[in-house]
């Protein structure tokens, strides 16, 4: 049974054997061009007797490595490597079929210089400025008392020493939350990631200090490492840098929060001094006691000034006075008023008799007679009546029906009778 050509063409019924894909694997990296590869050296084996030396060359950022397989007598030609240098390698892949392992075959190894690297240090500062990792914008402020300080330092080191009986000489209940690493060599920046995100998610952490002692530029180099930068710039937590003396700035400097020149530079930092802030309280407390006796001294003065006057002298002196005028309106008020009553009274009297005197029952009174029609009309005129029209006449003891006889004339007065009609009531 004939095999497929490609692996695109393989198929759970017809599968390619195993040596077949090593086959295939090798075939194609065999193809591969030789390449310069950047990494730094973690292990170098040297076997007795043997004209191969072997390495282990780790990626600088990352957790991945390569063996490398190199000619002792190309080793002895340069200059001593020591675990954590940075190098760059001319290697060619290789693929091992029967492991089906891959390693690297080097043809040159050259050491990465200082310059080179404060050179290649200085372009990735420019390109994670211009991103804004380092704006002072982004920068948190420092908690003023943090309930726990998370401190990432090296093993037993002196720096750890230095942050820890610093701040607790400065403020005794201080509490650490402290994570050891390795802060140089190849495993330096994984460990220091790892502790900053585990401090970052504990609860109660409020500031993170990551500190180690001086040491050489390739010693702080894993503090200058871009993937370190990134965590530290991600991170909630304010994040303190403690990095070597005053003259060392590794990024990390420029990315944290707050850059302490020294461990013990960062022990002032992130707790305040007991007795300056006590010193503080004092101060403030003497200067409450002060302008507060001095309030009172001087509102008592004022209560002095106040009760010395002739109206706190004698508080019901006033009252006294009031009284007496209300009083003395009160009785100009009702003479006033009984006045106005009177005068009112009179004239309502007058009125009265005016009243009385225009009336026409004071004319009839008199002698004279009220004529009426029936329906209450007063006559004024004969040429208001009829012939045998009855009429009403009020006088003064009472009133009568009357009938109008013969023909009324305009200019002499009605004849009337004085024989009421029947049903007429003469009033006597």
């Amino acid at each position: 049974m004939s095999l497929p050509e490609r692996a695109a063409d393989t198929t759970a019924e017809q599968p390619w054997p195993l040596r077949l894909l090593s086959m295939k694997v090798d075939e194609y990296i065999e193809k591969m061009s030789v390449v310069w590869v950047e990494g730094q050296v973690v292990q170098i084996n040297r076997r007795p007797g043997s004209s191969m030396a072997y390495l282990t060359l780790r990626d600088a950022d990352v957790d991945m490595s390569f063996n490398v397989a190199i000619r002792v007598a190309a080793l002895n030609a340069m200059p001593p490597l020591q675990d954590g240098a940075r190098v760059v390698t001319q290697v060619k892949p290789a693929f091992w079929a029967q492991r089906g392992s891959l390693s690297l075959d080097a043809r040159q190894i050259r050491p990465v210089g200082i310059g080179e690297l404060l050179a290649r240090l200085e372009y990735l500062k420019t390109n994670l400025a211009q991103e804004g990792l380092f704006d002072s914008r982004r920068k948190q402020p420092l908690p003023f008392l943090p309930r726990t300080v998370g401190l990432i330092c090296g093993r037993g080191s002196a720096a750890e020493r230095d942050v820890v009986e610093n701040a607790r000489r400065r403020w005794p209940s201080v509490r650490f939350e402290i994570r050891t690493v390795a802060v140089q060599g190849t495993s330096a920046v994984p460990e220091v990631i790892a502790a900053l995100q585990g401090l970052d998610s504990t609860e109660g952490v409020d500031v993170i200090v990551i500190t180690r002692g001086g040491g050489s530029t390739e010693d702080l180099l894993p503090f200058s490492n871009e993937a370190m930068v990134r965590a530290v710039s991600a991170a909630r937590t304010p994040v303190v840098s403690a990095i070597g003396h005053d003259v060392d700035t590794p990024l990390l400097d420029h990315v944290a929060d707050y850059r302490a020149s020294t461990p013990t530079d960062a022990a002032k930092a992130i707790v305040p001094d007991a007795a300056q802030e006590l010193a503080g309280v004092r101060a403030s407390s003497d200067r409450l006691r002060r302008a507060v006796t001095g309030r009172l001294r001087h509102e008592r003065a004022t209560l002095d000034v106040l009760r010395a006057r002739p109206v706190l002298a004698a508080p019901t002196a006033y009252l006294d006075l009031q009284r007496d005028e209300v009083v003395r309106t009160w009785a100009r008020a009702g003479g006033a008023v009984r006045r106005r009553i009177e005068r009112e009274q009179d004239h309502v009297a007058h009125l009265r008799r005016t009243a009385r005197v225009l009336s026409p029952t004071s004319t009839i009174d008199r002698g004279y007679a009220l004529v009426t029609t029936v329906a209450g009309t007063v006559v004024t005129d004969p040429g208001q009546v009829r012939v045998d029209e009855l009429l009403r006449v009020r006088v003064a003891a009472g009133d009568f029906g009357v009938r109008v006889a013969g023909e009324a004339a305009p200019t002499r007065s009605a004849q009337t009778t004085t024989t009421p009609d029947e049903g007429d009531h003469v009033h006597e």
